[in-house]
């Protein structure tokens, strides 16, 4: 019996013209059929959100075959990360029918520590998890148009190879941070804490010529990881950082603790 290929599902959150969202396309058309939906336009910083206020618009940008007979059709879509998944779970999958895995990324810049919470590449990656699908959201710690990904092209065999022996439990998703070193020099690859950090002077006040205030997004790293066991620290010290992540966000333990201190 002729064995089922993979069908994969692959967005971003920097754009479907991005070089890292091409490479990902790239790379997974080895591993089986492609499917690949990413903002028309960068979305970055959109984590989560949904577009419900303007029509979304599909438009088909390649559909081939790759030489090892994968198919590959390409889309990009006027929505956030999250939208794109929508999409293709109304008009490509459906939840009898799921993707047998979601990658989201190659993102250009860092998804470690804080940087989780806003962005819209795990957003993605959090919205697959909710339908099911087994789901992986890869960033590399530069912001460089032509990043070099050859990184992740060396060691992405051994992850998704353990990835789909041993998979996350339901519920949970994999934050896969690369160090943007030269291949030669990534010490190997380590499992890591969410790291503890925070952003601060956000907003730079500017003026324009006719003295008008406004403001642009910016701001400094706070690095409060005084362990330095965080992903954000261990890709700094040149290991891919592997961080598993939670849908569900309730602390437990902290009910626990508020229901023998509450009165009601």
């Amino acid at each position: 019996m002729q064995k089922k290929k993979l069908e994969i599902l692959i967005t971003n959150d920097d754009g479907y013209h991005s070089k890292g969202f091409k490479t990902a396309i790239e790379i997974f058309s080895k591993y089986g059929n492609v499917t690949a939906i990413a903002p028309r336009d960068s979305q970055s910083g959109k984590s989560a959100s949904l577009t419900m206020d303007v029509p979304l618009w599909l438009k088909k940008i390649n559909e081939k075959t790759a030489s090892n007979g994968n198919s590959i059709r390409i889309y990009s879509f006027t929505g956030a990360p999250v939208d794109c998944i929508k999409m293709a779970m109304n008009k490509f999958f459906d939840l009898k029918h799921l993707p047998d895995l979601l990658i989201s990324g190659i993102n250009h810049g860092s998804n470690a520590s804080v940087a989780a919470v806003y962005s819209g590449t795990l957003g993605a990656t959090k919205e697959g998890t909710i339908y099911g699908i087994p789901s992986i959201g890869l960033s590399i710690n530069t912001h460089d148009t032509n990043a070099n990904f050859a990184p992740v092209k060396k060691y992405i065999g051994v992850i998704i190879k353990n990835f789909f022996a041993c998979p996350p439990i339901p519920g949970t998703y994999l934050n896969i941070n690369f160090p943007d070193i030269p291949v030669g020099k990534i010490k190997g690859i380590k499992f890591a804490e969410s790291g503890n950090g925070m952003w601060l002077d956000e907003l730079n006040s500017y003026k324009t010529p006719q003295g008008k205030e406004y403001f642009w997004t910016s701001g400094e790293f706070h690095d409060k990881d005084i362990s330095k066991l965080g992903d954000h620290a261990i890709v700094e010290t040149g290991y891919i950082a592997i961080t598993p992540h939670k849908v569900n966000s309730t602390d437990y333990e902290e009910i626990k603790r508020l229901l023998s201190k509450w009165k009601f």
